[in-house]
């Protein structure tokens, strides 16, 4: 398709590629660190 103005397309396209970009670091996050567990220790609350 071709638009005279790529303008009025500038926001769908923008969103569209920050839709690819987070999900590819999702997955590559979830395909790194799949199995990993936090190994961090309980924080105690001070009460004033």
């Amino acid at each position: 398709r071709h638009d005279p103005c790529v303008g009025i397309r500038a926001t769908p396209i923008a969103e569209a590629m920050m839709a690819i970009v987070l999900m590819d670091h999702c997955l590559r996050h979830r395909g790194q660190n799949a199995d990993v567990a936090p190994g961090l220790a309980p924080i105690a609350a001070e009460a004033p």
